[in-house]
């Protein structure tokens, strides 16, 4: 079977032919299968038929990008994007959005929804991620039962056991597809530097003499027989690999173009840089393609910045960065170069692994740690493999190489064999009550529905199988109370019009509610607002440094204005509204993009995410709102923001 001038899988057929008999498919496929081509064979499908396709995705960098590829293919008027910040054209026939915006309308009951005949859900996996699982849950919860899914995913080892949840839930057919045969075979090594390019069984065995050796010389044992620690003495004089040593090896045996992926971004750079040094793989007629290219695609203020300054020295040479604290428009023009085989050693974090269909030759980990925001830890293998899955370029190598780079001082042989074995990882609820989802199930539920949709989750179903004793009740009913107790729900359960408010917005529900319902927002001025409402959107970390302003009168103003509430007065973190009151305010005041950077080390990228999160949230005040007062405020402070860079450009 051919379908766009592919010759398609057996995998992809089985899958088509699922949906030709209008069940649910979970594809279980290992990264870089073509996954994709079956979401495209159901957009193709239903794109002029009336019916609406719904197209979800687990960030708005990939959720975008999406949308420029459907849009290409099929034309403007039949393609939409919905993200929280940006809404364009919404009642097309095909719907680009995050997973969250979907979840948001099932929750408030949206009319598109009463059309949609299938939801395709990018990166299922994703229901495994602890902070944010739960918005893929209560998505296939909540969806009616006349829609269709297409899940897609990296290996699932319980894919059975989770078509047979969702088939449960539904009561409609879900069939699994399994394909682990990938087109281009991955290989897996490690690089050390003294035995250079090797398999993690050679190392480990290697290692093994080394510790036997040691223990027979010099080995003592203490009480119990139990051996004291020592220095390992064949690690005196022993250098970790260097990344330039990697690079140079793959060199050599002609394993470039290469993705070396790093989980901090300055350390891209740092590598980057170092290499631009040493390195360069373009001839004189393609460094001038690059450069024409860059002045044409980057605006010419935007050249000034030092990150495009920085990017465009590496780029002549052939070699380049990619992270989330990038400039989008940067980062379009990385991966465009890369696609033109203009890029030829690329230093990037995980990101660029998801959802991005751009395969190299051989995929480098610095290292197979990394930090989760609460502690450092080993990679997970569905997170090795969607990363390595970038390895072999489909019609063009015969082999993809993914290599580890080993310190002998610092990492542990057993688990990077382990982590590299294979993606045994199962799909496990995340599944977690929060206030929105307790006052929407009361809004649109009779109450006896709540424990049968509680039910309902891949939480209650993953328990029930190990004979475990649930209270499925005991959370709802605390939430319950508090609620009540708060003034969100009456007596018998009502919602009020502050529970219907809170219903509408879909984090921090109800310190948004607390400031906006009532009349605090009335003695504030819309720069203020901004203020406030990005004190509430700001995701502190540790290094994040902010300029704070000499007069402190705005800042005092808020601070006595929340004083009268007394819940946010306690959840107003007082020395993040002092650090964001400057580059909040300047901003609004108009001043140019390039004076943030005065004002803080977020980098570029980071900015204009944070304010698109303070544009969300104010867009879900003004949904929610039914005080016109309100709702003419809200849009005139996201007037205020979305202009220049922080307005996403199509």
């Amino acid at each position: 079977m051919r379908f766009k001038d592919f010759v398609l899988d057996k995998f992809q057929e089985e899958a088509i032919e699922k949906v030709e008999l209008n069940h649910s498919v979970v594809v279980s496929a290992a990264t870089g299968t073509g996954k994709t081509l079956i979401a495209d064979y159901i957009i193709n499908k239903y794109v002029n038929s009336g019916k609406r396709i719904i197209y979800t995705a687990p960030i708005k960098a990939l959720s975008n990008q999406k949308y420029r590829d459907f849009k290409r293919d099929y034309g403007y008027d039949k393609i939409g994007l919905l993200t929280g910040d940006v809404v364009i054209n919404p009642e097309a026939n095909v719907l680009i959005m995050t997973t969250e915006i979907y979840r948001n309308m099932l929750m408030s009951k949206d009319e598109i929804i009463d059309n949609v005949s299938y939801v395709i859900f990018d990166e299922i996996h994703y229901i495994n991620d602890r902070e944010r699982g739960k918005i893929w849950e209560e998505s296939l919860i909540f969806s009616p039962n006349h829609v269709r899914f297409l899940c897609l995913s990296a290996t699932i080892p319980n894919a059975k056991e989770f078509a047979e949840w969702i088939s449960g839930i539904h009561g409609h057919t879900v069939d699994v597809v399994r394909w682990d045969k990938r087109a281009v075979p991955l290989k897996h090594f490690v690089y050390d530097s003294e035995l250079g390019l090797t398999t993690t069984s050679e190392l480990k065995g290697e290692i093994s003499k080394l510790d036997y050796s040691l223990r027979v010389d010099g080995g003592r044992r203490g009480r119990r027989g139990r051996r004291k620690k020592k220095t390992k003495a064949y690690l005196k004089g022993y250098y970790p690999p260097k990344h330039i040593e990697v690079i140079d090896v793959l060199e050599q045996k002609n394993f470039l173009p290469c993705f070396y992926f790093s989980f901090s971004r300055q350390d891209c750079e740092d590598k980057a840089l170092e290499l631009s040094r040493k390195k360069d793989y373009l001839s004189s007629a393609e460094k001038k393609y690059v450069i024409e290219f860059f002045n044409m695609k980057i605006k010419k203020e935007l050249r000034q910045l030092e990150s495009a300054r920085m990017l465009k020295t590496l780029l002549i040479k052939g070699i380049a960065v990619h992270h989330a604290g990038m400039f989008p428009s940067l980062k379009e023009v990385v991966e465009e170069l890369f696609a033109e085989k203009k890029i030829v050693v690329l230093y990037t974090t995980e990101t660029f692994a998801v959802g991005i269909n751009m395969p190299a030759k051989s995929v480098c980990f610095d290292s197979l740690r990394k930090f989760d925001g609460i502690s450092f830890r080993p990679l997970r293998a569905k997170e090795y493999y969607q990363m390595a899955g970038r390895a072999g370029r489909r019609g063009i190598d015969t082999v993809g190489w993914a290599i580890t780079v080993y310190d002998r001082k610092f990492n542990d042989i057993n688990v990077i064999h382990r982590i590299t074995q294979g993606d045994r990882e199962k799909l496990k609820s995340q599944f977690e009550l929060t206030y929105n989802t307790v006052l929407n199930m009361i809004l649109n539920h009779e109450p006896d529905e709540y424990e049968t949709i509680l039910k309902k989750s891949l939480y209650y179903f993953q328990q029930k199988k190990k004979n475990k004793n649930i209270r499925i009740m005991a959370s709802f009913n605390h939430l319950v109370k508090k609620l009540r107790a708060m003034g969100y729900l009456t007596q018998d359960n009502s919602l009020t019009q502050k529970g219907y408010f809170a219903s509408r917005i879909y984090s921090q529900e109800l310190l948004v509610t607390e400031v906006f319902f009532g009349g605090l927002y009335e003695k504030l001025d819309d720069i203020e607002l901004n203020i406030l409402v990005g004190s509430i959107a700001y995701e502190p970390r540790k290094k994040d440094y902010f300029k704070f302003p000499k007069d402190r009168s705005i800042v005092n103003k808020i601070l006595k204005t929340i004083s009268s509430n007394n819940f946010v007065a306690d959840k107003i973190n007082k020395k993040t509204l002092m650090r964001l009151t400057l580059m909040i305010k300047r901003w609004c005041e108009g001043c140019d993009f390039i004076e943030l950077l005065d004002y803080t080390n977020l980098a570029e990228g980071d900015i204009i995410r944070f304010f698109r999160q303070i544009i969300d949230y104010e867009r879900q005040i003004l949904k929610a709102s039914l005080n016109e007062e309100l709702s003419y405020r809200m849009g005139k402070c996201i007037d205020m923001i979305q202009r220049d860079v922080i307005k996403v450009d199509f």
